[in-house]
């Protein structure tokens, strides 16, 4: 196979457009990626983690992290050079086994919550190896995927508008259809979440700034440069997505998520040693901020949130005392600071933090009940905290949470292309995507989440 033409289409190229980079792909794919297909659908179904055709998981259903590791395996010798390339990272599963020992002897272990918070561990595992795997040892042309990908996200805004007109409609077999599809359905009426709003193929509405500003957003960066066509079609659809679902009122979070997003947006792409462009970079976020002081206005349960505090809006204070119960558990018990209450253990935490959490609660004049029958009203296979660093320390305590925040750099750091190793990591719009994730996370506590490895893979490709 002429290696130059599957070079042409890697990540790393130019300015390419055309029917040739169809048939580069087509002989690579017929020539000797036969395994291809396993990424192809894990990428496909990239925006499909809510509904009851996935992996369960308690407050999400992927489907892609399995398929990256039937890729992964399908390709078991290359995966240690990968490996090898990312070895912090996948050591670290290791160490989380190795520091959920003490909390496995003290408190028992729920065999099938450690298992799921395990294999969350080598989902990232299974995503990283699998791009690297494909984008970088392979050369695998990326466009197909790349179109694949924007095509999926199309696909579930689509569903999101038919789950819109079907709830504004009142078209009661598509609401049924979409109740039933859906493992935690805010669609019906009588939803136990919060009724008439579509949540697309998420696992719920406030996922959707994950995906655009978790994803979409740092592929638009990683195209600058490289293709304008493609940035262009993923910030039309980032755009696009954003404001349909704001317009179609999906969820609070994606107000926030927007604001944060273009704040963190503006500042990449603004020259602040150039002072005409420092003027307007600020101009621009002054009215980024008074559009986020428009949207809390213009959304009531931000409006509540504003006038009536952390209790003004049920699922805001929900996601208070879903943390606060295993961050009091930790603080019973000390020396869980350190390695915490073991994979599978967050139920642990919570009934050991539950009457702290609250009395804390009551003595800031909220409701400490709602902390304490959270607490009796999980087990160890459905509790969830919905912020990813209140369960990383729950499970393996601020170790595991400095390891992972280590492993993820280093590995984010250990460059294997000259133009990256020449010109360094930390230009501003890494920094910036490390903050954006930073933020996203904490409301998002599911470990298989693409966000992370895609930031690990792709952020020493961000051109300057």
């Amino acid at each position: 196979m002429n290696q130059a033409c599957v070079r042409n289409d890697t990540i790393d190229a130019g300015n390419h457009h055309g029917r040739p980079q169809y048939r580069s792909f087509l002989r690579f794919l017929t020539s000797q990626e036969r395994n291809v297909i396993w990424l192809l659908l894990a990428i496909a179904f990239l925006p499909v983690d809510g509904t009851t055709l996935g992996l369960y998981a308690p407050f999400w259903s992927p489907i892609s992290p399995a398929l990256f590791a039937v890729y992964c395996l399908c390709n078991w010798r290359q995966l240690r050079i990968a490996a090898n390339r990312y070895l912090p990272m996948f050591l670290l599963p290791v160490a989380c086994i190795i520091l959920s020992i003490p909390g496995w002897l003290k408190f028992g272990i729920h065999l099938n919550a450690a298992f799921m918070s395990i294999t969350g561990l080598l989902g990232v595992l299974a995503t990283l190896g699998a791009i690297a795997l494909a984008f970088d040892i392979k050369r695998i042309p990326w466009r197909t995927p790349l179109r694949i990908l924007i095509a999926s996200y199309w696909v579930s805004f689509g569903v999101g508008v038919v789950q819109w007109l079907s709830i504004r409609l009142r078209a009661k077999p598509l609401t049924d259809y979409f109740s039933h599809l859906m493992y935690r359905q805010y669609i019906s009426d009588n939803s136990v979440w919060g009724g008439g709003r579509p949540q697309f193929l998420f696992a719920e509405p406030s996922y959707i700034g994950m995906h655009l500003f978790g994803i979409l957003l740092p592929l638009m960066w990683l195209m600058r440069g490289r293709d304008r066509i493609y940035a262009k079609r993923l910030r039309d659809l980032i755009v696009t997505y954003a404001v349909g679902a704001v317009l179609m009122q999906a969820g609070t979070r994606i107000v926030i998520d927007s604001v944060v997003a273009l704040l963190i947006a503006l500042v990449a792409r603004t020259d602040w040693h150039d002072g005409a462009r420092r003027v307007r970079g600020m101009l621009q976020i002054l009215g980024a901020c008074a559009l986020g002081l428009l949207g809390v206005l213009a959304d009531s349960r931000l409006s509540a949130i504003a006038e009536n505090g952390a209790e003004g809006d049920g699922s805001f204070f929900a996601r208070i005392y879903q943390s606060l119960d295993p961050i009091c558990g930790l603080l019973t018990h000390p020396w869980t600071l350190l390695t915490g209450y073991g994979a599978g253990n967050i139920i642990n935490a919570v009934w050991a933090g539950a009457a702290k959490a609250g009395r804390l609660l009551d003595g800031l004049g909220m409701n400490g009940g709602a902390a304490t029958g959270f607490a009796a009203g999980v087990n160890a296979d459905t509790v969830w905290t919905m912020c990813a660093y209140t369960s990383v320390i729950a499970e393996y305590g601020l170790i595991g949470l400095i390891l992972l925040a280590i492993a993820s750099i280093v590995s984010m750091t250990r460059v294997f292309d000259t133009a990256a190793a020449e010109h360094g990591v930390w230009s501003k719009t890494v920094i910036c995507w490390l903050v954006l994730i930073v933020y996203l996370y904490i409301q998002c506590e599911n470990y298989a989440f693409a966000a992370l490895p895609l930031f690990i893979f792709a952020a020493s490709k961000l051109r300057k």
